[in-house]
């Protein structure tokens, strides 16, 4: 492990002491750190974003160090409450877990330690490459370190497919739909045979044409891309609408209406991350053995997975890296699947032997053997720090989904409503 400078020390020591002096100005902010006791580092994250066995461990002793873990577990109001805390520069964890929202750290990434500064490029070929890369803020810094993943395919009910017959076996359906006009030529035709929907919602087609595109919002210099004639963001939209036309989506309005179409077989399919395979077991276990994962048209993309940071106000950044560096190692990442399911981020990992595969669900499909193969070809990607401004176009298509807007009319009122932010804030 690489020690910090003398003068990242000095700096860290006046962050420091500048928040201090904040806090102290502040009416009755209160102290900077959630814990004085100096032998005590403290952790915030949510339930089953990390594994229970270790967190017990490290609060023992965290190997390596003299130091302890608390793990303190935040609800859903996990951001509010951790932009506050960063934000009032009082009672902030020494280290934090990050969802995959981490784009919306990246204007406030000075609250967080430079990784880089700690040793973590050492560990750079231990990831899958995209991943790493998400790990930097558009700055260049590495803030973020790569927790689970979340690489993509398409779930189906294969009993639903060979009743309407179609394709049903994964290594048949993958070659059914290589694009995205093959898979709603199927989609149709469940559509008009069995009355069946392929996917839930526009949204989820929006969303994960976008996951699995190497070019999102903005390019590398921040400047918007999404009006760009044929635009990533412009053919996903396109791809949502026809979608809709086509049949080929639900357009189910709720949580409770999306788990009852999936446990009844209205809906016979999804497009998500490898996490999904727990949802679907939790949300229709009678369906267990008709369900298979085929490879989604065009490359993989990623949904979900997360990231840990340091705040800069950590207590004892080597110690809190030597945690880091011990959690997601490839055999402790082994670890954390097995117990709780988080999908490594770490190639070595599927190497061991160790992993339990997890696949009575899907019939004898070995999901983990489906999702670490499509883990190394998800397009590498950029995600701008405005990317957190862009929500128009998923209210807008909404819009049009619940028939309340015509398609043209929702694209150029998403289109002036990002750009109406974006100049707001002086981006354009």
């Amino acid at each position: 492990m690489h020690p910090l400078s003398r003068r990242r020390l000095l700096g860290l020591g006046a962050a420091a002491g500048a928040a201090a002096a904040t806090a102290g100005l502040s009416a009755c902010t209160g102290r900077t750190s959630l814990s004085t006791d100096p032998d005590e580092l403290v952790l915030w994250l949510w339930n089953r974003s990390a594994s229970p066995q270790l967190l017990a461990e490290a609060a023992e002793n965290i190997p390596g160090t003299t130091k302890r873990l608390r793990a303190d577990y935040i609800g859903t109001t996990f951001d509010t409450k951790l932009r506050t805390s960063l934000a009032a520069q009082s009672y902030i964890p020494d280290l934090t877990y990050i969802n995959s929202n981490n784009a919306l750290y990246f204007p406030s990434e000075d609250q967080f330690l430079d990784l880089g500064e700690l040793g973590a490029s050492a560990h750079e070929q231990d990831f899958y490459p995209w991943k790493w890369s998400l790990c930097r803020t558009p700055t260049g810094v590495l803030r973020f370190y790569p927790l689970d993943i979340g690489p993509t395919g398409f779930f189906y009910r294969r009993d639903i497919f060979a009743d309407a017959g179609l394709p049903s076996e994964p290594e048949e359906v993958s070659a059914a739909i290589r694009t995205w006009d093959e898979w709603l030529e199927l989609g149709a035709k469940l559509r008009r045979d069995a009355d069946v929907a392929l996917v839930q919602t526009t949204t989820v087609l929006f969303n994960m044409f976008i996951n699995a595109s190497a070019e999102r919002y903005f390019d590398a210099q921040d400047r918007p891309l999404f009006d760009r004639p044929g635009s990533a963001v412009r053919q996903a939209w396109d791809l949502a609408v026809r979608g809709l036309e086509t049949g080929v989506v639900a357009n189910a309005a709720s949580t409770t209406d999306q788990n009852a179409a999936w446990v009844s077989g209205s809906t016979a399919g999804h497009i998500e991350g490898a996490w999904w395979t727990q949802v679907v077991k939790e949300t229709a276990p009678d369906t267990a053995g008709q369900w298979r994962i085929a490879v989604q048209p065009g490359p993989p993309g990623n949904s979900g997975g997360s990231f840990v940071a340091l705040s800069r106000t950590c207590k004892d950044p080597e110690a809190a890296f030597a945690l880091i560096e011990w959690m997601q190692s490839p055999e402790n990442q082994v670890r954390s699947y097995n117990d709780v399911q988080l999908f490594p981020s770490t190639p070595a990992s599927f190497e061991t032997g160790e992993m339990d595969p997890q696949s009575d669900f899907f019939g004898g499909q070995d999901p983990l053997e489906f999702f670490s193969t499509a883990a190394e070809t998800v397009p590498t990607t950029f995600i701008s720090t405005h990317e957190s401004k862009v929500g128009a176009f998923r209210t807008e298509l909404a819009l049009v989904a619940n028939g309340a807007k015509e398609s043209e009319a929702g694209w150029e009122a998403a289109v002036a409503e990002v750009n109406r932010v974006l100049e707001k804030r002086g981006v354009i």
